[in-house]
């Protein structure tokens, strides 16, 4: 009987000192999101105790009315037309805790990567431009 009582004090003493997550941060690295590519959205939680661990898919549900989630990167078409997306996150232990934000689609397309021989040529016309405004010829 006393080491029932005391085992289930101890599991009743881990479970309340066990840190919970308080609330969810969004933490954006970008302005807006590429189109035909994935595009991480980093989520932290809050612990009771005042620390903040990422988050992954394992514990938070990802939900996006125009696009899909693979983990936690969100794919945009290649085609996609709208201006922005609305991405909704939450707790799978909890799912009042959520956030909701919108980000916004980028319009123009990245320009085509510069060659090795093309970066090359770039830094040694910079190098010769440096030398030539430091030496005043």
């Amino acid at each position: 009987m006393k080491i029932i009582l005391s085992a289930l004090l101890f599991i009743i003493s881990l479970a309340t000192t066990a840190q919970r997550i308080d609330s969810l941060f969004v933490n954006l690295y970008t302005d807006s999101l590429k189109k035909g590519t994935y595009n991480y959205i980093n989520i932290d939680g809050l612990m009771t105790n005042g620390h903040y661990i990422p988050l992954d898919s394992t514990r938070i549900l990802f939900t996006c009315e125009d696009a899909v989630f693979h983990g936690n990167s969100i794919f945009i078409p290649a085609d996609f037309a709208k201006e922005k997306v609305k991405i909704k996150v939450a707790l799978k232990a909890d799912s009042k805790k959520c956030r909701e934000f919108e980000m916004y689609v980028k319009k123009k397309e990245d320009p085509p990567l510069k060659s090795e021989s093309e970066v090359m040529n770039g830094l040694k016309k910079k190098k010769k431009k440096d030398n030539v405004v430091k030496n005043g010829w």
